[in-house]
């Protein structure tokens, strides 16, 4: 790929070095792929002015993975995935950068390398990656949405295509069969391409579908976790966290090793991709990485105990489900023990699929519960003003108000209310935001009750009868529903039980979460 030149080193300049990386690729299922062989610089020796400029280079959001999922269900569309080889070596560098030649290369002495392409580990290669891919692909007549970077769309006559990058995985869809083989002819000329067919895993998430549905799980990623956790016995969990559960940063003693507690936590938050049942509480253990304790230690062993009980929950991404953009907003009133913070909780969904969600200890410590409200609606509404943006460049226009449920009268009250009052002035900034989208017609407030606030399961602890609302305990009856009080306003992960048949006649239950 010519990669370098062998040139003389610059007496003002000075070379970085490299070593070789070997690893083994394995399937989905955890065969053997190939084994790898990977040169790589130490970028951590190059300087700033001197070596690189510029580094960030962006990703794919998670949300944006979940609401491709959705509209193409939806719609109906095939999710196609490639993988580009050796993508950073694709990036032309800009700045002269200068390496020692590797181990095992044979080249005249007093000579080093002089880059001409990027490889790993050096500072700009992701930024430099991204650019030659976005330019290669704008030729085509692409363009990237300015809400993601990394989604790139062409409308024409013939149909609408999608694809979002994610470093070097790339999912394509759309309903321009013609233009999506033009596509992925156009990116094998240019770059060394793999093929991977259906979209099937993804950045360690499993997709599977049938006939009117996409399912999201990371089954074999919880198998890799507790082949690490060494979990002996078989206690399961029926809740990630006991019911009014309270941590501080000085319950129980020190943990004499922390390191298990910080990797456990680490595999957690990236499980929370597909997994909300777990937003909150691991929001919670995330918070003690620095003063882990032998309580917090015991919370996090709860969860995995849960976990073990539900290894194949996910998300379910329905054809039958309407485009609409639906939204719930709550919080806990001064949640934190420690600094009296409170606890902000959202989710959105794309008809009946969950498409984002949070849960975060807000800013600073609100004066009343009606404050509290009030921010945590301030934040939903920045995520629901984005989405909408977003969702308009994957083809889904929502021409009327989007609805936004929270249990608070008061801070409904509050965004309706043009006259700012005393008790309201140090909020006026979030109330500003609110109601300017309320004028707009972007959003439309609602209220609805406590016990059917759908986000209340990201701001607290619930006891295992009211958990069980959200998440249902039994996935053995088939395309199960819940019987619900007017409105969808329960946060029902149902249990769409799928059987999957392999060639051994083996028998694979499958639980996803979904709303009627």
């Amino acid at each position: 790929m010519h990669t370098w030149d062998l040139a003389d080193l610059p007496p003002e300049k000075s070379a970085v070095g490299c070593k070789w990386v070997y690893k083994i690729k394995t399937h989905s299922d955890g065969t053997i792929e190939r084994y790898k062989a990977c040169l790589v610089a130490k970028g951590f020796a190059q300087e700033y002015g001197i070596d690189y400029e510029e580094t960030f280079a962006p990703v794919a959001r998670l949300t944006s993975v979940r609401s491709l999922l959705a509209v193409a269900a939806s719609r109906r569309w095939s999710l196609f995935q490639l993988d580009v080889k050796n993508s950073f070596l694709n990036g032309d560098l800009i700045e002269d950068v200068y390496m020692k030649p590797p181990h095992g290369y044979s080249h005249p002495q007093n000579k080093v390398c002089k880059l001409r392409r990027a490889l790993y580990c050096l500072k700009q290669a992701p930024r430099v990656w991204f650019f030659k891919f976005s330019s290669t692909i704008c030729q085509l007549g692409f363009t990237s949405s300015p809400y993601d970077s990394t989604l790139f769309r062409r409308v024409s006559d013939h149909g609408t295509i999608l694809l979002l990058l994610y470093v070097d995985d790339m999912i394509i869809t759309g309903d321009d069969i013609a233009g999506i083989t033009d596509l992925k002819n156009h990116l094998h000329q240019h770059f060394e391409m793999k093929n991977l067919g259906l979209l099937s895993y993804f950045l360690g998430l499993e997709v599977s579908s049938n006939f009117d549905s996409y399912f999201l799980t990371q089954a074999n990623y919880v198998s890799d976790l507790f082949a690490h956790a060494n979990l002996t016995d078989h206690t399961i969990a029926s809740t990630p966290i006991e019911d009014n559960a309270r941590f501080t940063p000085t319950d129980g003693s020190p943990l004499s090793n922390p390191t298990l507690y910080l990797q456990f936590v680490g595999i957690l938050v990236y499980l929370t991709v597909n997994r909300p049942d777990i937003a909150y509480v691991v929001h919670v253990v995330s918070q003690f990485m620095a003063t882990s304790r032998t309580t917090h230690y015991t919370a996090v062993l709860r969860i995995l105990r849960y976990i073990k009980g539900t290894p194949f929950h996910g998300l379910h991404f329905s054809s039958r489900s309407l485009l609409d953009l639906r939204a719930y907003s709550d919080a806990d009133w001064s949640g934190d023990l420690t600094d009296r913070r409170s606890i902000t909780g959202f989710c959105f969904f794309l008809g009946t699929s969950l498409i984002s969600w949070r849960s975060k200890k807000q800013t600073i410590t609100s004066h009343s519960s009606t404050e509290a409200e009030y921010r945590a609606m301030a934040d939903a509404t920045q995520e629901l003003v984005w989405l909408r943006w977003l969702l308009e460049d994957m083809g889904v226009t929502h021409s009327s108000a989007t609805f936004l449920r929270c249990d608070n009268r008061s801070a409904i009250q509050i965004a309706h209310n043009d006259v700012f009052h005393e008790r309201t002035k140090h909020i006026e900034n979030d109330c500003h935001f609110v109601c300017q989208h309320l004028v707009h017609g972007t959003l439309q407030l609602q209220s609805v009750s406590s016990p059917d606030q759908t986000a209340d399961i990201f701001t607290k602890a619930h006891p295992p009868g009211r958990f069980m609302l959200f998440v249902p305990n039994s996935s053995w009856f088939a395309f199960n529903r819940l019987s619900l009080r007017g409105d969808v306003n329960i946060f029902t992960y149902l249990p769409f039980n799928i059987y999957v048949r392999n060639t051994f006649s083996c028998i694979y239950l499958l639980s996803v979460y979904s709303i009627p």
